[in-house]
């Protein structure tokens, strides 16, 4: 059995490993880069930062990530068994609602964590037990090729790991930030927080604690190129665009304290 998940595991990973030539994001936890492609990142930041609004703790984004990269490889999908939809693929015929609002995984997220804080004992039981009490899926034992993998995971896009996730673009991300449609959407996934637009910086979110600065961190350069975000600066690290790959970098300014600085 041992044997076996470990090759699943492996086989998923690989699964997972998005081209590095073009777009894609590194989750560093401990030892091991995880690559995933862009759209699985921004997700799985999401996934973190739903968490973080609800005040739940990291074995919940475990759990979470197990059952999304089982159901999905961490993908919305627009499609599934039936009427299955989204990153957990939910059904609106089971009860989760509505296809369009499963299709938001903001919307996904927080339906999942809904049932999940109602498993019982659901942060001491196994990973795969908890999120298989949630999904009801017909082999619920698949969840568990994926603990190991989603523990890491959890690691670097809760803050636990600072300054773990960093993303490169193939496409050059120029002009102004969207920074208005980028705190609207920050506000959404983690629930209101202070943000001032100035000239320069572009947008300037505070956070309360280390942790959560990283969260949204994570969040930002893994949105990057959908809000024309060509630099994020917290905690003395900087990430820009230009040199995404290369992940963040000490800052020769840094900025203020709790403070994320974005253009």
């Amino acid at each position: 059995m041992a044997v076996i998940l470990v090759l699943g595991g492996y086989i998923a990973y690989q699964r997972l490993q998005p081209l590095l030539s073009g777009s894609g994001c590194t989750a560093a936890s401990g030892d091991k880069d995880i690559p995933l492609g862009i759209g699985q990142a921004g997700i799985a930041a999401t996934i973190a930062g739903v968490a973080q609004r609800q005040a739940l703790p990291a074995r919940a984004v475990t759990v979470a990530y197990a059952a999304a990269l089982q159901e999905s490889k961490l993908t919305n999908l627009l499609y599934g068994d039936r009427d299955s939809v989204g990153v957990f693929q939910q059904r609106p015929s089971e009860g989760w609602g509505p296809r369009r609002e499963l299709e938001n995984p903001v919307y996904a997220t927080s339906k999942f964590f809904d049932a999940l804080v109602k498993v019982p004992g659901y942060q001491r039981i196994p990973i795969y037990q908890a999120a298989q009490d949630v999904q009801h899926s017909a082999d619920g034992f698949a969840y568990a090729q994926y603990e190991s993998m989603a523990a890491q995971m959890t690691g670097a896009f809760t803050g636990q790991d600072p300054h773990a996730v960093w993303c490169w673009y193939s496409r050059k991300i120029s002009g102004t930030a969207r920074t208005d449609a980028a705190s609207t959407q920050l506000a959404q996934t983690f629930g209101p927080h202070r943000a001032r637009v100035r000239a320069d910086p572009g947008l300037i979110v505070q956070v309360r604690n280390a942790r959560q600065g990283w969260v949204i961190a994570a969040w930002l350069v893994s949105h990057a190129q959908q809000y024309q975000i060509s630099y994020v600066a917290y905690a003395g690290y900087r990430w820009t665009a230009a040199d995404g790959a290369k992940g963040w970098a000490p800052s020769d300014s840094p900025s203020p304290p709790r403070s994320i600085e974005l253009g």
